[in-house]
Parts: C-alpha cells; structure tokens; sequence
C-alpha cells in the first residue's frame, strides 16, 4: 500500500468497521433495553409475522377465557333462581297435601289456596326479574322451540342479527367462527308458574291451578311433581353447560400459556447470548476507535518525508 495524502485507505477501513461494529452494539443495547429480539421487522421479517399472529390470538383467547368466565357467572345466577324455585314449589306440595286430606273444610282451604297462589305469584316474579348484565334469565327469551329440543339444533332458533340477540345465548370463546371448536349456545326454559303450570296464571284446565277443593289439591300433587322435574332438568342442564365451560376454561389456559411460550421464543431476547454478543460489539467499537485513531495519524508520516 503506497504512502498517500489525499486517500487515506487505513482510515476509511477502520471507519467502515467503525460503522458497523456501533451499528452492531446499538442493536444489541436496544434488544437488552427493552427485552426483544424482534423490535423491528429488520430485525426478523418473517419471525414478525408470526409473532403478530401468535400475539392476535392470545388477546383473543385470553378474551375468550373471560367470555367463558361470564357465561358461568351467568349459569350460577341462574341455577340459583332456579333453587328458590324449588323451595317455592316444595312448599306449594306440602301446601296441596294439606288441602288432600278431608280434616279440613272449605275455608280452610282457601287460606291454604291464598298462600298456594302467593308461591305460584313469587315464582313468575322470580322468573321474570331474574337477569344477568341485562338479559333475563328464566322468562322464556332464552328458551327453544320443541322442534329443536336437541342442542346440536340450537342454532336453528338462535338469531344474532339484530342489535338484540333472540333464541339461546350464543357464548363464543374460540379465536375463530367455527361452531365445533369456538361456541356453543345455552338455552334456559321458561321458569314461570304458567309455564310449570300451577297457580291461577297456568289456566282453569291445568292441574295445578289451584288447591281449593280436595280433588284439586290431589290433582295439584301430580302437577307439582311435574312441574319440579321440568325444574329439574333445567337445573341438571345448567349444571352440565356449566363443567363444560369449566373444563373449556381449562383448555383455553393452557393453550393460551403454550402459544405465549411460543411467541416469546420467537420475539423475546436471550439475554445471555445478546449479553455476549454486547460485549464483543462494545470490544470492536472500541478497538475501530482506537485504529481509526491510529490511521488519521498515517499521513503525518509523508509529511516528515516532504519535511526531512
């Protein structure tokens, strides 16, 4: 290499080296700083992509745990009107086993029938003041036609159209729009009395209507035992979609937790790599400061010839 003035080759080298080695321990001080690999789409184009997508998905599955989370929420409040409905139609049978029996005469089984209509009143209201973040629970809106008494059939009276949703309540929790693997639906039966059919309200015809005679109340018998197992299996199917979303709950989080693991692989720096990689970059930084030092000194040294 000749001894030169105007170019000064060793000092534009070292200042390449310069540039590249402090471009090296810029990236490396700002993956350390903040904790990523991939802060940048230069940074891994393609390892972006997929961390946005993998990112995309916890927050929705993580919203999905929580949808799941409400609609058990829902269930409980549910299932538990549906408990004091129970204890109101118990009482409405040991009240018709009462008025069965002959010891009594006719008005004394009118003051029996008085508190007989008084559970039958307090079980429509429960039924209709029972709700859940506005949407009532027990009053029929939730309920299916007989045609689509199958829950894979559901969907058929379900229509999420309008700014209300009628039929069964459509619960999603999946990251998709596949009814096999991100939502099923619940549907909860009519809880009033008319429709358990006992008190005033379900009609002159129904068995249960009322216990002021003796033949009444027996027949009322009848009508209240069904009338509890209709209840019943209302109950017996919450409790079901209930362990359902449970166990759904379950899936989720540990799906959730395995796809962050995934992510973070892609996205977050090993500080123990990186850490090394630092301290090479912060050596070579220093080390093209110092011979860039040492180069811009060279042409000095044509100066002594002209000089000597």
């Amino acid at each position: 290499m000749s001894l030169v003035i105007n170019t000064n080759l060793m000092a534009l080298n070292a200042t390449r080296n310069l540039s590249e080695a402090y471009g090296r321990l810029g990236t490396s001080t700002r993956r350390l700083s903040s904790g990523l690999r991939v802060g940048t789409a230069a940074d891994d184009a393609a390892g972006l992509a997929i961390r946005e997508l993998m990112r995309a998905d916890i927050a929705a599955m993580g919203q999905g745990i929580r949808n799941a989370n409400d609609a058990v929420s829902m269930i409980q409040t549910a299932d538990g009107a549906l408990q004091v409905i129970d204890e109101k139609l118990i009482r409405m049978k040991e009240l018709a086993e009462q008025a069965a029996t002959g010891t009594y005469n006719s008005d004394q089984r009118l003051i029996i029938d008085s508190e007989y209509q008084a559970m039958a009143s307090e079980i429509t209201r429960i039924a209709s003041a029972t709700k859940f973040n506005g949407i009532y629970l027990l009053n029929g809106n939730l309920s299916v036609s007989t045609a689509n008494s199958n829950p894979a059939n559901w969907k058929n009276d379900h229509d999420g159209s309008g700014l209300t949703s009628t039929g069964p309540l459509k619960v999603h929790f999946g990251i998709g729009n596949d009814a096999k693997e991100d939502y099923y639906y619940i549907s909860i039966g009519n809880s009033t009395a008319s429709a358990l059919k006992v008190g005033n309200n379900a009609g002159p015809s129904a068995a249960g209507h009322n216990i002021s005679t003796q033949a009444n109340a027996q027949s009322a018998l009848d009508a209240i035992n069904e009338a509890i197992i209709s209840k019943d299996k209302m109950r017996a199917s919450l409790g079901a979609l209930q362990n359902r979303l449970e166990n759904t709950i379950t899936n989720l989080t540990i799906q959730s937790e395995n796809l962050q693991a995934a992510e973070s692989r892609i996205s977050d720096v090993d500080v123990a790599v990186e850490m090394t990689q630092f301290v090479r970059n912060q050596i070579l930084t220093q080390g093209a400061v110092a011979m860039l030092a040492q180069a811009n000194a060279l042409p000095r040294m044509a100066m002594q010839l002209i000089q000597g």
